[in-house]
């Protein structure tokens, strides 16, 4: 059963059953918004780009992103880059595979963003979303839309974090502007 999440809102990673999750994928999925006929003779492609960062504390000690497509230490890994969306697919257009367990301890948070590399805004994305998935039984456990689009080029869109002994999730759907992870940064911080 998939939980969709209000900015803001938090939940724990650990399984319905008992025990702790031990690998989750975020996925990204989105197409371009081509409403009237004009709209869908000029529409351009949009390529959203999906990364984590990595912190320690309000430090960032890694990211991974279509450049960079596994962490320093392997518990973070980037399916590869899409730079079209899903044309309505309904289907994760990026994923960021997250190994919980293999995540070192220092490794307090990871914040998940999207930017928009070719500069569209969310306004021309429909059916934007990024969801968690339990990755060894397939389930969605979260689901984040980004509803309304927007005037920005990019979203901080969620994090996980250490909480006591376990893995918790927080929606974050703060917009922000950039085309890529650096240029989030700013917006960022204020999650940590």
């Amino acid at each position: 059963m998939s939980v969709n999440l209000a900015k803001g809102q938090q939940i724990s990673l650990t399984k319905s059953g008992g025990g702790e999750l031990t690998v989750v994928r975020m996925g990204l999925g989105w197409q371009a918004a081509r409403k009237g006929f004009l709209a869908r003779l000029t529409a351009r492609e949009i390529d959203l780009d999906a990364s984590a960062l990595l912190f320690a504390g309000k430090e960032a000690v890694d990211v991974v992103f279509f450049q960079h497509l596994t962490s320093d230490d392997g518990s973070v890994r980037h399916t590869g880059d899409n730079r079209v969306g899903g044309a309505g697919q309904g289907g994760d257009d990026e994923s960021i595979v997250v190994d919980l367990q293999r995540v070192p301890v220092h490794v307090d948070q990871i914040v998940f963003t999207v930017n928009s590399f070719t500069g569209q805004i969310f306004e021309e994305v429909d059916n934007a979303f990024c969801r968690l998935v339990d990755e060894t039984s397939g389930q969605e456990l979260a689901r984040y839309t980004l509803t309304g689009g927007g005037k920005h080029t990019a979203q901080v869109m969620a994090k996980v974090y250490r909480s006591g002994g376990g893995w918790r999730m927080s929606a974050i759907g703060t917009p922000a502007e950039g085309r890529t992870f650096q240029d989030l940064m700013p917006a960022v911080v204020p999650h940590l």
